[in-house]
Formats: C-alpha cells, sequence, structure tokens
C-alpha cells in the first residue's frame, strides 16, 4: 500500500507541474486572469497533496495497522474533485462544477485529520 500512494503522489506531482507549465505558457493569452488563477489554485493544491500522499506512504510502511491509507485515498478523492474541477471549470467556464469543488476540500480536510489522527494513535 505504501508504494501504490508513493507512486501515486509522484504520477501527482508529475502531472501538476505538466499542468503548472501549461497554465504559465499555454494558457496565459487564452484564459481570462480570473479563470488563469481559478487553474493556478487547482495546480497548488494538487501539488501539496502529492508531497502529502509521499508523506502517507511513508506512514503506512511505518504503521501499517492505523487509518493512514484512508488518508491517502481522502487526498487522492480531494485531488480529483477539488482539483478536477478547478481544471475543468477554469478551462471550459462551467461554473456548476464550482458546487463540487467543496466536496474535494472537505476530502483534504478529513485526509489529513486521518493522518494526524493514525499517527498518533500508532
Amino acid at each position: 500500500m505504501d508504494k501504490l500512494f508513493a507512486v501515486t503522489g509522484g504520477v501527482s506531482a508529475l502531472l501538476g507541474v505538466v499542468a503548472g507549465a501549461f497554465g504559465a505558457h499555454g494558457l496565459r493569452d487564452r484564459l481570462s486572469p480570473e479563470m488563469l488563477e481559478v487553474f493556478e489554485t487547482a495546480v497548488r493544491y494538487q501539488m501539496y497533496h502529492a508531497f502529502g500522499l509521499f508523506f502517507v506512504a511513508w506512514a503506512v510502511s511505518r504503521w501499517p495497522e492505523t487509518v493512514s491509507p484512508a488518508a491517502g485515498w481522502a487526498f487522492i478523492a480531494g485531488t480529483v474533485l477539488f482539483s478536477g474541477s478547478l481544471y475543468v471549470l477554469s478551462l471550459t467556464g462551467v461554473r456548476w462544477l464550482g458546487a463540487v469543488t467543496p466536496l474535494g476540500g472537505v476530502a483534504f480536510i478529513i485526509g489529513w485529520l486521518l493522518l494526524v489522527y493514525g499517527i498518533y494513535r500508532a
């Protein structure tokens, strides 16, 4: 399980760098400043939680009998829901996706709570 979260974190970080470069170089003249900021927020949170997945991988390898794997799944869900909805919103302008974004934020919060609890209880 630790390897899964480490690989997923690496892939997520890789995609975050690609998305960041795409936003900085390919979208600057195509998106409004507001939508470019939304895109950059998606990249930033994806990167934060990519590194969070590395931390989850470490915690799972150190204390496998905790709730830490659930934290990893919450980070993955949060990245898909939060960053994914913001990517699509910024690129398409589909506003209703803004309603999905907070669900990803809640998943991130739950993930951090589970990670802290899992380490504390280990």
